[in-house]
């Protein structure tokens, strides 16, 4: 078995307009950086494109309905004062969230050891009924809910080490006890969100804030005590990586200072939890990281730390 990675051309088209962070550049050093002969061996495959009714087990189908009303026929337009769309939008955020349905599929049906989806736009932000952050659909969460509807994993887990808290996988999974939600990020920062003692309905949001300026240490320390034992305890059936860069300590957009290693080892240690409790089954997804070398960079040692899983 292999390590997929799932991509579409569509979220190149996603256009967020002249000077925006999240801009087709950063997925083309992602895809620049896994042309290279290290990944040769990676399965590549083509994302489809997510139904309505698929995305619509993490999101009400009217808000589903709403966001790709919201798609202008030319130009730009907002959804708030961050998250911006243009006519591609649509396509890109269905191609992503299907990459994430896909994954799912080739590591539950074992047809993938683990996979890896490069896309955009990210969704970590996006709530159940509220884009934003940059977000339109909360792609983590469809990938949790399709494998809980078609695969029978009830039980999923998902780690989060974007510098920036996933309050919408939060706000999504915190009613459910068989969903985990477990996070490492910088605070204060945006979105405001991510404090200790935001557990979820049944103690199934295990947040661990850092401060500005922490690096290795702090990051590990929060991952050895916090994070990894809470996936441990929980027993997942399937762990989603909510894949975001911009913790690196050259990203423009933070404060925190992990190096290329802190991700590869937070990678290890995941896959080590997955092979205890699931099978090894791992599925990541593309998040944030802004500035284009760093983020080449982490995500290849990322995605290299899946294949040797």
């Amino acid at each position: 078995m292999y390590t997929t990675l799932f991509t579409h051309s569509a979220c190149l088209e996603h256009d967020t307009g002249l000077g925006h962070p999240e801009c087709s550049d950063r997925l083309r050093a992602v895809l620049a950086a896994l042309d290279a002969e290290d990944f040769c061996l990676l399965d590549r495959q083509e994302a489809p494109r997510a139904t309505v009714e698929q995305i619509a087990r993490a999101h009400p189908q009217d808000f589903v309905e709403r966001v790709l009303a919201m798609i202008p026929a030319e130009g730009h337009s907002g959804v708030d004062a961050d998250t911006v769309v243009s006519p591609g939008s649509g396509e890109a955020a269905l191609r992503a969230a299907g990459a994430v349905v896909a994954a799912v599929d080739a590591v539950a049906s074992g047809r993938s050891r683990n996979a890896f989806c490069a896309v955009r736009p990210p969704g970590h932000h996006a709530e159940r009924e509220r884009a934003m952050g940059f977000c339109l659909f909360n792609n983590a969460a469809v990938g949790a809910y399709h494998a809980r509807a078609v695969h029978g994993l009830q039980r999923v887990a998902v780690m989060d080490f974007d510098v920036h808290h996933g309050n919408g996988t939060q706000d999504i999974f915190q009613h459910d006890p068989d969903l985990l939600y477990c996070s490492t990020h910088q605070s204060p920062l945006y979105p405001g969100t991510g404090d200790r003692g935001e557990m979820g309905e049944y103690g199934n949001c295990v947040n661990a804030p850092l401060p500005a300026m922490a690096g290795s240490p702090e990051f590990r320390h929060a991952m050895t005590n916090i994070v990894l034992p809470a996936i441990d305890h929980f027993k997942p059936d399937l762990i989603i990586i909510s894949a975001g860069f911009d913790a690196h300590s050259r990203d423009p957009l933070a404060g925190l200072h992990l190096m290329d290693d802190d991700f590869a080892w937070a990678t290890r240690k995941l896959g080590d939890l997955a092979r205890t409790h699931c099978g090894a089954r791992i599925v990541s997804v593309l998040e944030g990281g802004y500035n284009l070398r760093a983020l080449a960079s982490a995500c290849s040692a990322h995605v290299r730390e899946l294949m040797a899983a």
